[in-house]
């Protein structure tokens, strides 16, 4: 019956093409779909999940989150250094992790930070120590994998975030060492490159007074201002020479209450602004989803045109060879083989469909990754298989029974005598 049922596919080979092209076309959209959604809404949720709060210069909310965050976008700016001890003060504030932004390594962004930040996002040393002194650095394990640096090795940061921006140029008097390797965790950090903030001071020539002893409480930065990508200046004092800065604070809280008196203050009585990742991200993917939603329907009306396609050719199938099924009853085969083999042609026309839109959809998401940078810094993965790809394979079988259906029901309306004697 298997054997049959390809006989009669290949037989009308292009319209089984195109059906099987139909049907894999709106499979990759759906499974394209379901693996977008569903990595960029748990990466984010999983990179914001321990950060309450963002301060950072005025500007977009959204670009603040996903600069300060997911280390995919500018920054708003710099804001002043006293701004960390203010939050620091403050009773509602558990905890203020200082960002200091502006500079890459093979496009790797060079964040200056405190220990902390590492375990903020659960990260551990896999290789060597926490950076100590100005200049040491701990690559994420992304950075490590791609870039293929050792323990004790030195490496020059260029200006810019990216490495097309800026002026191609590196700070090459101030060189840093990687000191530490961190284990992978799935997350944003695997892609960056942590060090102290007066790293970033020293690599721009930014004189500080803070001591470089304790790494946990080092604080300031360097950043960008809004729509100057390469590299900011920093605020120059009274005597000339430029103030310490930071681009951003990780904020988490003691209490609720911080959550309802804070960010007002911040928004209202300060120069910066206060931006909740919780909100910003919600925000995000609600603009995404009305775009996904129109898209999943439109691949639902494609694979539902695909199962029409396939009731088509089958029907115009069993009309054509009323005589070669009559004929297969006279040699032995029972209705209900009969029957199987023409529902078997429309399952096997959806299988094919099904199996060449989810390893299509895998294999474009890969070539995206690779060729888009954002899509690989949000951590897409062709690699993950979700439930709801099965679903969608389910269903678009249950399309290609339901296809042949009709078509098949008619084996139960031939006369055999009057089919043959006509045929013959």
């Amino acid at each position: 019956m298997f054997r049959l049922a390809l006989a009669y596919l290949r037989d009308r080979s292009l319209t089984t093409a195109l059906n099987v092209l139909l049907l894999s076309i709106s499979v990759a959209m759906l499974v394209l779909l379901v693996q977008f959604a569903d990595q960029f809404s748990s990466r984010l949720d999983r990179d914001a999940e321990n950060v309450d709060l963002v301060v950072g210069a005025k500007g977009s909310p959204l670009q603040l989150i996903l600069s300060s965050i997911f280390h995919v976008d500018q920054p708003t700016g710099n804001i002043p250094l006293d701004s960390l001890d203010l939050l620091r003060r403050d009773p509602a504030v558990k905890e203020a992790i200082p960002l200091a932004l502006g500079d890459n390594f093979d496009g790797f962004r060079i964040v200056g930070t405190e220990a902390s930040y590492a375990r903020l996002y659960g990260a551990e040393i896999a290789q060597g120590k926490m950076f100590a002194r100005p200049m040491d650095a701990v690559l994420g394990a992304s950075v490590a994998k791609i870039t293929g640096a050792k323990l004790g090795q030195q490496f020059i940061g260029s200006h810019g975030l990216e490495t097309d921006e800026g002026d191609g140029q590196g700070h090459d008097h101030t060189p840093f060492t990687t000191v530490g390797i961190l284990a992978p965790t799935g997350g944003v950090i695997d892609r960056l490159i942590l060090t102290s903030v007066e790293s970033v001071w020293d690599v721009h020539g930014i004189e500080h007074d803070h001591e470089p002893d304790d790494a946990d409480h080092k604080t300031a930065g360097h950043g960008h201002e809004s729509g100057h990508p390469d590299e900011h200046e920093h605020a120059p004092s009274a005597q000339g020479h430029m103030e310490p800065e930071i681009t951003a604070i990780l904020v988490r809280y003691r209490n609720a209450s911080g959550a309802m008196r804070l960010p007002a203050i911040i928004n209202r009585q300060t120069a910066m602004q206060a931006a909740s990742p919780a909100t910003e991200t919600a925000r995000l993917l609600s603009l995404f989803g009305a775009g996904i939603e129109g898209a999943r329907i439109f691949a639902w009306i494609l694979a539902a045109t695909g199962g029409l396609a396939i009731f088509i050719a089958l029907l115009n199938m069993a009309r054509a060879r009323e005589g070669d099924l009559a004929l297969l009853r006279v040699m032995g085969a029972s209705k209900l083989q009969v029957f199987g083999t023409i529902l078997l042609e429309g399952l096997m026309t959806a299988a094919a469909g099904a199996a060449l839109g989810v390893v299509g959809a895998h294999v474009a998401l890969l070539l995206a990754s690779r060729s888009f940078k954002t899509l690989s810094d949000l951590g897409l993965s062709a690699t993950h298989f979700f439930p709801a790809e099965f679903a969608i394979i389910a269903t678009v079988l249950l399309i290609g029974i339901i296809a042949a259906l009709v078509p098949a029901a008619r084996i139960f309306r031939i006369n055999l005598a009057n089919t043959l004697a006509r045929t013959s």
